[in-house]
């Protein structure tokens, strides 16, 4: 069994699992992605980051939502750590965060040579998107985004 729940993406739990991410998208793909993600971002009105734990309370995943427009909310720094099972759960939390802020899609990008995460989303009903805001024109990056179902 996992539990979600809200913490805040500065407390120590949180930084161990988004270096493991750090660590991982480096060694994938040449860069952290820590550039694209401010914590503010994930405080504000209609934001949050999720810590996922296991039954025996360890934390083995993270993500977090941000606003991109009124009907959009855009994925960050989704993280479960190998073998945990943890990924669909908090994905699960995350679109169910989602609908309860009142979005009726959720997009995010990843880069196109981390076919485990594309696999990952496809399977849970995401397709490819246009690329938008910073990553229009990047070779590199494929945008993916979901319509979130009513309730």
């Amino acid at each position: 069994m996992s539990i979600v729940a809200p913490a805040d993406p500065d407390s120590p739990e949180a930084r161990v699992l988004l270096g493991e991410l750090g660590a991982a998208l480096a060694a994938l793909t040449g860069s952290d992605g820590t550039a694209s993600f401010e914590a503010a971002d994930v405080r504000g009105e209609r934001a949050c980051f999720l810590l996922v734990r296991s039954a025996d309370g360890l934390a083995v995943g993270c993500g977090a939502l941000r606003p991109l427009s009124d009907g959009v909310a855009e994925l960050k720094r989704m993280y479960a750590r190998p073998g945990s099972g943890a990924g669909r759960h908090l994905l699960d939390a995350l679109e169910r965060q989602a609908r309860a802020f009142g979005y009726a899609e959720v997009w995010l990008e990843t880069r196109r040579v981390n076919a485990r995460a594309v696999a990952f989303y496809a399977k849970h009903g995401y397709y490819t998107i246009p690329n938008y805001g910073k990553y229009i024109g990047r070779a590199d990056a494929v945008c993916l985004g979901k319509a979130l179902s009513p309730g």
